[in-house]
């Protein structure tokens, strides 16, 4: 796994920091089939109170991510990376209750334009997958929508989670 650690807010990452977030990510490699050639980010900002720790891993069929604030950047890292280790589990488990199973490549940042209403920019590479497969990717990445290829139609959807706590689709068509 390549690993790439930022600091933000005033943080720099140390080579202590940098080693100790190198091995704890090892715990991923017996869960992660792609270990060897994924990246992962991590993300260390510090505020007053806490520090804050992101991590980002998009592996094949899936990007997994955690979000972790602590007093001790350590146990932030520690926090984050429990995370992931849930997440690869419960993906590993459904993938083997559906062996059909695709989800998103690759998910990337870029920079906005001058509209200052846009905060961040984010652009997919959509495989085609059904809506019940959208809900779990939806589901694993802690988000209250997804977007996605439709296998049947290949028409760009967007499943979300209703107030109600049902899921709904948005289906796309194009004039």
């Amino acid at each position: 796994m390549r690993v790439e650690i930022v600091g933000k807010n005033g943080f720099t990452p140390s080579e202590f920091n940098k080693e100790y977030a190198i091995k704890k990510l090892s715990k991923l490699e017996g869960l992660l089939a792609d270990y060897d050639t994924v990246s992962a980010r991590v993300v260390c900002k510090v505020y007053k109170a806490y520090h804050k720790v992101e991590v980002t891993i998009p592996a094949k069929n899936i990007i997994l991510r955690a979000e972790v604030m602590d007093e001790d950047i350590y146990a932030a890292l520690d926090g984050a990376i429990d995370k992931l280790v849930k997440q690869v589990r419960k993906y590993n488990d459904r993938v083997k209750d559906k062996l059909s199973k695709q989800g998103i490549r690759s998910m990337g940042t870029a920079p906005v334009g001058k509209d200052e209403r846009v905060v961040r920019d984010k652009h997919l590479d959509l495989e085609p997958m059904t809506a019940e497969e959208a809900i779990d990717q939806m589901e694993m990445l802690g988000h209250d929508f997804f977007v996605y290829l439709d296998k049947a139609t290949r028409k760009t959807n967007v499943v979300y989670l209703r107030s109600d706590g049902a899921y709904a689709v948005i289906e796309t068509e194009t004039k």
